[in-house]
């Protein structure tokens, strides 16, 4: 039986989306499958509010989180610091789909999650995030012209195509139309998969 495609929809300042990272590589190379990442820029004022907007109660929920990350993180030994903007991922994405056009994807991941959960890297900076490409072994030429034009747009495009099959948030898998929302949903899928 043919396996089904695995679409994994991801934004690189989700600490959940970080999360599932490894976990997702770790499925692939168990199941021998590849699944198919695509950036997906949450809008986070949309529906959580600005910085200045926010209520005591979504703070509350925020804080929450961001803790309830960090044990999922320090059970792995991962370092996960809440930024202190919020940002826009299209920097950063457009990278991700720069480094997928010269089949590299492991090392950009694991450099541009890891520095950014650190606070050491801006990911909207053109220049930090074509330093880690060239780090993670990408030629970057042309980069910041495809950031300001069809980066841009094939981002959009995706974060497009995503909202019409339903999807809402990061970590999001999705396996023939059936959504799993949430890093520690890769267990309910490996179910699925198994099951066919």
């Amino acid at each position: 039986m043919a396996t089904p495609e695995i679409t994994l929809y991801f934004d690189y300042k989700s600490p959940y989306s970080y999360l599932a990272k490894d976990p997702a590589f770790e499925l692939e190379r168990e199941l021998g499958i590849a699944i198919n990442w695509l950036p997906y820029n949450l809008d986070i004022a949309s529906y959580r509010g600005g910085v200045e907007e926010r209520s005591q109660r979504e703070w509350r929920k925020v804080r929450y989180l961001y803790m309830d990350a960090r044990r999922w993180a320090n059970k792995r030994g991962l370092t996960i610091r809440g930024p202190k903007k919020i940002y826009d991922s299209t920097v950063a994405h457009c990278g991700m789909l720069h480094c997928l056009r010269q089949e590299v994807l492991r090392p950009y991941h694991d450099l541009l999650f890891e520095r950014f959960f650190q606070r050491e890297l801006d990911i909207e900076d053109i220049a930090a995030v074509s330093a880690v490409m060239k780090e993670a072994g990408v030629n970057t030429a042309g980069f910041a012209e495809y950031v300001e034009g069809e980066g841009r747009e094939e981002q959009a495009r995706i974060v497009a195509e995503a909202d019409a099959l339903g999807v809402f948030g990061v970590p999001t898998f999705l396996v023939e139309g059936e959504l799993f929302w949430g890093h520690d949903r890769i267990g309910l899928l490996r179910e699925r998969l198994a099951a066919g």
